[in-house]
């Protein structure tokens, strides 16, 4: 029986099989180089420069966003609002800057409908509980409206400068289990209050 000959492809997977890199698949001298002490793509270097482009380009980011261009029509900013409430420094040291939206509402019985006033936007400040005496030393408020207040466990808010004659109302905080954008179905245990004022 006649033996068949080996391929040349054959031939050259069993010569590589065996793991001999000194020898090509002829017996003669391998054409491939050893080799030689090239730096990888990703070096040390390479990697340095990635990350400071990846650093610079959040910093350029941040500048961007904090440099927006804030008007009335643009009011995206805690900082705008902050500015914008009456007593800024007073209102953000002793409590927070608030957005103050007034309407009216309408019910009729026969037929009952409900209808809503256009609502009117102002800047505003909500006090905390502790600094009531604030408005009572200005003698904007008395001590009735003092009582009456705390036994509803609510807070002052205010619109318009204390010097001038400011609209203080009696405000009323509402819970977080009413606030449908931080309880929302699926996102879990509905969030716990953490400033109460």
């Amino acid at each position: 029986m006649k033996r068949k000959p080996n391929s040349y492809n054959d031939r050259f997977s069993d010569e590589a099989s065996r793991g001999d890199e000194d020898s090509g698949p002829f017996g003669g001298q391998s054409r491939r180089q050893p080799q030689s002490g090239k730096p990888s793509f990703l070096n040390s270097a390479t990697i340095g420069i990635l990350t400071a482009v990846f650093i610079l380009g959040i910093g350029i980011g941040i500048a961007f966003s904090s440099t927006a261009t804030i008007s009335p029509e643009n009011v995206a900013s805690r900082e705008f609002i902050d500015r914008s409430a009456p007593n800024p420094e007073l209102c953000v040291q002793f409590g927070a800057s608030a957005m103050v939206t007034d309407m009216r509402l309408y019910v009729t019985l026969n037929p009952f409908n409900v209808y809503i006033s256009q609502p009117s936007m102002r800047p505003g400040c909500v006090l905390r509980t502790n600094n009531w005496a604030i408005l009572e030393q200005r003698k904007l408020i008395d001590q009735n409206q003092v009582r009456e207040c705390k036994n509803r466990m609510n807070t002052f808010g205010f619109t318009g400068a204390l010097e001038s004659q400011p609209q203080i109302n009696c405000i009323y905080q509402n819970d977080g289990a009413k606030n449908l954008f931080l309880n929302q179905p699926g996102s879990g245990v509905p969030a716990t209050e953490s400033q109460n004022f």
